[in-house]
């Protein structure tokens, strides 16, 4: 096989980092984007030399023009899409938002149309399926202080 064969077979999957905040409820902070019919979770895709982490930060300025300290990485999720080609997805920790910078938060109007805390239990009708899998197991990581490896948004069984 030669290098350039070689090269050609090497994955190139889009990556996307997004956070996960919580109000002092217990709540969960979604996203309404003005391009997509369901909510989503702050961030976006991860830029050519930018690390998830960094893209997860920079995507929570741009989006809620807020900038709280990102925690652990909750979950990776190799999510691979027809339409789109492979994606390589995270979520890592926004923690408990203080109301100081809940109520500072002012919506990119470009793209959102509103952001809002919601009970976990209402992530399943809000969000597309496969994201809403990735959410709850997010939550579970956050319980257990244990980062998850997920595929189409599910955890593996052996």
């Amino acid at each position: 096989m030669t290098e350039n064969e070689h090269e050609q077979r090497m994955a190139r999957p889009r990556m996307a980092a997004g956070a996960l905040f919580f109000n002092d409820q217990g709540h969960v902070l979604l996203v309404r984007p003005s391009y997509k019919p369901k909510w989503e979770i702050p961030g976006g895709y991860v830029e050519t030399g930018e690390s998830p982490l960094t893209a997860c930060r920079r995507e929570v300025r741009e989006e809620l023009r807020i900038a709280p300290a990102i925690g652990s990485l909750l979950v990776v999720d190799w999510a691979p899409n027809d339409a789109e080609g492979d994606k390589v997805l995270y979520i890592f920790d926004g923690g408990e938002l203080q109301p100081e910078d809940a109520s500072a938060i002012k919506l990119d109007s470009a793209e959102l149309l509103a952001a809002k805390f919601h009970p976990i239990e209402a992530v399943d009708q809000l969000l597309i399926p496969r994201l809403a899998r990735r959410v709850k197991c997010a939550i579970t990581a956050r319980r257990q202080s244990h980062p998850q490896y997920l595929e189409h948004g599910q955890p593996l069984t052996s």
